[in-house]
């Protein structure tokens, strides 16, 4: 029996799709927001269409999150490059955040990550 892998843009646009659910954003909205049609937003979460990374990058700034992470979604990072921790990952599902919440939670926790990297190496 041989299994069948994931396909990257299946999953990556079931991603997206759901944090644009998280986001409480229409398809709409976010086409609008990111520059693009409706249908073509359609077709990347539905797996159709594989975005560049510019439009990974437009996308990324309408959901509020940063591009690697659509850029590990869609295989173009190793996920092990990109420096996320767990705590980031998580407040990204959160489903009882808004999107403005989870990204001043995750500037919260990098601005205290920073502070407390200086205070060792002092």
């Amino acid at each position: 029996m041989t299994t069948k892998k994931p396909d990257p843009y299946v999953n990556l646009g079931e991603f997206i799709r759901r944090q644009r659910e998280l986001a409480q954003l229409s398809i709409r909205q976010l086409a609008d927001m990111c520059g693009i049609s409706n249908p073509y937003l359609s077709q990347i979460e539905r797996g159709l269409r594989m975005p560049s990374s510019m439009i990974l990058q437009s996308i990324s700034k309408g959901l509020r999150m940063s591009a690697e992470t659509l850029y590990a979604q869609a295989g173009i990072l190793d996920p092990e490059d990109v420096d996320e921790s767990d705590v980031i990952k998580s407040v990204m599902r959160d489903p009882y955040l808004s999107a403005r919440q989870r990204e001043m939670m995750i500037d919260m926790y990098r601005s205290f990550r920073k502070v407390n990297e200086t205070t060792e190496t002092s």
